[in-house]
Order: structure tokens, then C-alpha cells, then sequence
């Protein structure tokens, strides 16, 4: 046998041997939205997942809702912590009416069947709008429910970040079921301004979310949604189907960690990071350590 044609055997052999070795997995891209809990949540998730072995790839705080699904769709990110409420409203775009279970189905099977991505097991974090007020206020308009608010809404200003003002289960959707329309409507450059603008009655009256800590820090009243305009707002990972097809395990390790977020956790956590003033990063290793994770 010639030099030649043992080299050419050695080199097939050599590229054989390349071949069969595994490729080199790429990193789960994960993302978020700009707020604190998403921040946090979205840190459990990258931790949890590098502790099971997954290379992860932080792409946090990339903005307001459809910035974060766009990036997800178009595969700038892999996954990133949505709420069902939210995916309903701002992309599916469908009636806003129904139970957490319905919800959660409807986002689902759109997602899955328009937009190649997927709900995994959702948290049991539900962090639904809350109208709030100083209770100054509420008492001066006798105000309990957001039916109450209607006929006096007229000489109340009203303050929230300016999508707000477009969405169905926002301002529009005050006015059709309540018949809410404020005299003035103030938009504000950060959402973490709501409570002191409130506070400091720069506001009569604004929104917060379930899981904020400074309601009951503030001890604001929260009027009640008695025709329930609001849908249920669970926070959920959503996850593209082709990066779930090549690691299923992501799911395995997912759907462990969402259940044990619930609300009081999660204003415990946002708290930790908003108040104390600690890291993100460092909040979520320890509600990870808590939790034998």
C-alpha cells in the first residue's frame, strides 16, 4: 500500500471520528422584559437551568412586551417570562373574558399553531392589574369598586405608562365596562414613579400589579374589579418550539421551579431588590439555595 493511500485512510478516519463527536450545544438564550420582576424571575430561570448542566446566555431587560416577543419570535432569544393576560391582550389579541385555564389554553394553542413557540407550566405568580388610590380618596368619593369610580372619574386625574392607554384591558376597557374617562390622563417616562406620584398627589389615581410591594408598604386602597374587566395574569415561560425540540430537558427543569413562585413570594423578592436595594442575580440564587435548588 502506497504513503497516499494510507494517508488518504488516515485522514478519513481522523474526519470519521470529527464527525461523531457531539456538536457543541449553543447557549439558551433568555431574555426579559424592564421591570424588576421580570429581572428576578428571569434569573431563576438562567440559574436553574446552568445548575441542570445548560449553557445560558443572558439578554435581559430588552423592554416593554411586543420588543421581548418580537425578539423571541424572530430567535434574538430563546425564551423569556411572559404573563397570559398579557399574550392575550397585546398578541393574540382575544377576548379577555374567561378563567385562568381557558386563557392559558387560548395563548397556547395561537402561539403554537401561528407562532412556533410554546407555554410551558406556568408559575402561580398571578399578577393582575390593581386600580389604586390614596385611601383619602377613595373615602372622599366613597370609592370601593371600579363601578364606583365611573361617575366620578370625570375630576380625577389618572396616571400610567403610555400603553396603557391603547390597550383593551387598559383605558379603553375602563370606559367600555365601567364607563371610566379620567379628566386628565398623564403618562409617565418609568413605571416605578406610579406609587410616588400617588403618594405624593402628583396622581388621584393610578395601577399597580399584584406582586408590587409598595401597596401594602404604601397602605394605598385597591378598588375592586367587580365586573372583572381584568383577565388573569399568570406568569408563565414561553419558549420557541425548535429550542425546546433540541433540549427537552429545559422543560423538565422549568416546569420544577415555576410552581413555587407564587405571589407572596414574588413581592418578597421584588421587595429584596427595590427596597434593599439588593442584585437581581443575587436574590434569585438565594430563593434557589431556599428551595433545595
Amino acid at each position: 500500500m502506497g504513503f497516499k493511500s494510507i494517508a488518504g485512510i488516515l485522514v478519513g478516519a481522523l474526519m470519521s471520528g470529527i464527525a461523531a463527536l457531539p456538536a457543541h450545544a449553543e447557549p439558551v438564550k433568555i431574555g426579559s422584559k424592564n421591570f424588576t420582576e421580570q429581572f428576578v424571575v428571569a434569573e431563576i430561570y438562567a440559574q436553574a437551568l446552568e445548575k441542570a448542566g445548560i449553557e445560558v446566555e443572558r439578554r435581559l431587560n430588552l423592554g416593554a412586551t411586543l420588543v421581548a416577543h418580537t425578539a423571541l419570535v424572530n430567535g434574538e432569544i430563546d425564551l423569556y417570562p411572559e404573563y397570559t393576560g398579557t399574550a392575550l391582550a397585546a398578541v393574540v389579541k382575544g377576548d379577555l373574558a374567561g378563567s385562568a385555564d381557558k386563557i392559558y389554553g387560548e395563548v397556547k394553542d395561537y402561539y403554537e399553531k401561528n407562532l412556533q413557540l410554546t407555554l410551558l407550566k406556568p408559575t402561580n405568580i398571578n399578577n393582575g392589574y390593581a386600580i389604586i388610590l390614596l385611601p383619602e380618596t377613595a373615602e372622599k368619593y366613597k370609592l370601593k369598586t371600579l363601578s364606583d369610580l365611573g361617575p366620578v372619574s370625570k375630576d380625577l386625574t389618572f396616571g400610567a405608562e403610555g400603553g396603557f392607554g391603547e390597550r383593551k384591558d387598559g383605558l379603553p376597557g375602563l370606559k367600555q365596562v365601567y364607563g371610566i374617562e379620567f379628566k386628565e390622563f398623564k403618562i409617565f417616562a418609568k413605571l416605578g414613579i406610579r406609587y410616588s406620584a400617588v403618594t405624593n398627589k402628583d396622581l388621584d389615581v393610578s395601577y399597580g400589579f399584584a406582586t408590587d410591594w409598595q401597596i401594602e408598604d404604601s397602605k394605598l386602597a385597591v378598588l375592586d374589579d367587580d365586573k372583572k374587566l381584568f383577565p388573569p395574569y399568570f406568569l408563565v415561560p414561553v419558549i420557541r418550539q425548535d429550542t425546546l425540540a433540541k433540549n427537552p430537558k429545559i422543560a423538565e427543569v422549568l416546569d420544577k421551579v415555576s410552581p413555587l413562585l407564587d405571589n407572596e413570594t414574588q413581592r418578597t423578592l421584588n421587595a429584596k431588590v427595590e427596597r434593599d436595594k439588593q442584585e437581581p442575580k443575587d436574590v434569585a440564587a438565594e430563593f434557589l439555595k431556599e428551595k433545595g435548588l
